[in-house]
């Protein structure tokens, strides 16, 4: 396009842009009934505020205050362990003042319906495959794949199977299950 067709073009934009806004905006302020919106705003009811300005003092005096910490971490959800005082005999030292070591937490474990119940490894070499029963289900993850979206298979040993909680990259290990009543049923 010339030039000169784009500016006819702008200019055409321009105008109906503020014909839009005229008649949006002027003709837009009465109802669809033709009544005027502002005595509906009049009748509104309105918070009962005695003072409506700023509270200078307790403005300054919150932005005075200096924050002092009780050794909580605000973004942890874990509560802050209360260190308990016991009076010391006189023959004992004082105890340690301070916080108290967290408890361990314990390892994670797989679903209580999920059950390891075998290994099987492809003859090219690949890495070993780790088999899981959920009921009549079966699930069969390789090493370093993630199982169920939590868990991430690390290593599938002869007699147990080492796995790691991806949320919290804690490590835990599972025994092999054998199922004794599939080994009694014979099969047909």
């Amino acid at each position: 396009m010339k030039l000169n067709k784009q500016l006819v073009l702008l200019a055409g934009l321009v105008v109906a842009g503020a014909l839009v806004w005229y008649f949006g905006y002027f003709r837009g302020a009465k109802s669809s009934s033709g009544t005027n919106n502002t005595a509906a705003i009049g009748s509104v009811q309105l918070l009962g505020i005695d003072n409506p300005e700023l509270h200078w003092p307790e403005l300054n005096a919150a932005q005075k205050t200096e924050y002092k910490s009780n050794g909580r971490n605000p973004f942890s959800p874990e509560a802050p362990l209360v260190a308990s005082v016991v009076a010391p005999k006189n023959d004992q030292p004082h105890p340690p003042v301070g916080p108290m070591p967290a408890p361990p937490i314990p390892p994670p474990t797989l679903p209580g319906n999920l059950k390891f119940f075998g290994y099987g490894t492809v003859p090219n070499g690949t890495a070993r495959r780790a088999f899981f029963s959920d009921g009549d289900d079966v699930l069969i993850v390789s090493e370093g794949e993630i199982l169920l979206g939590r868990y991430r298979i690390v290593k599938v040993n002869n007699t147990n199977l080492e796995f790691e909680e991806i949320a919290s990259g804690r490590h835990n290990t599972t025994p092999l299950v054998e199922d004794q009543a599939a080994l009694a049923q014979p099969s047909t």
